[in-house]
């Protein structure tokens, strides 16, 4: 996961800890919200990735609400601004591409709703 969040600090301009935050709340968000088959040959595919989705599950709250919306507010709750959202969002997801392949990508992405607004 140093990879994907080196590229986000250097890329989007955050810190390695809110990186890593983000990570995990996009992650846990498509474990959730997309096909269980393809999001966990994802997860499998990016090292450290189960570790970032746990750490962010522990969560919770009263905005725990789902969706992209969820998932939004859950970003900028880590201190992402709504730009910083959607860079993080496309490089991401553009990481992934390069990892799991742009098919089963593209399936997780058609798979949840309103997602591909922001990629």
């Amino acid at each position: 996961m140093n990879e994907l969040t080196d590229r986000l600090v250097a890329n989007v301009g955050i810190d390695k800890a809110t990186a890593e935050k983000a990570v995990g709340i996009i992650l846990a968000f498509l474990k959730k919200e997309g096909p269980p088959e393809r999001v966990q040959g994802l997860i499998d595919s990016l090292p450290g990735a189960e570790a970032l989705i746990e750490a962010q599950q522990r969560g919770g709250g009263m905005f725990d609400m789902g969706g992209v919306m969820g998932v939004g507010t859950k970003l900028m709750g880590a201190g992402l601004s709504m730009a910083q959202v959607q860079s993080v969002t496309k490089e991401i997801i553009a990481y992934t591409r390069e990892k799991a392949g742009d098919e089963a990508i593209g399936e997780i992405v058609a798979a949840i709703p309103g997602l591909s607004q922001f990629v």
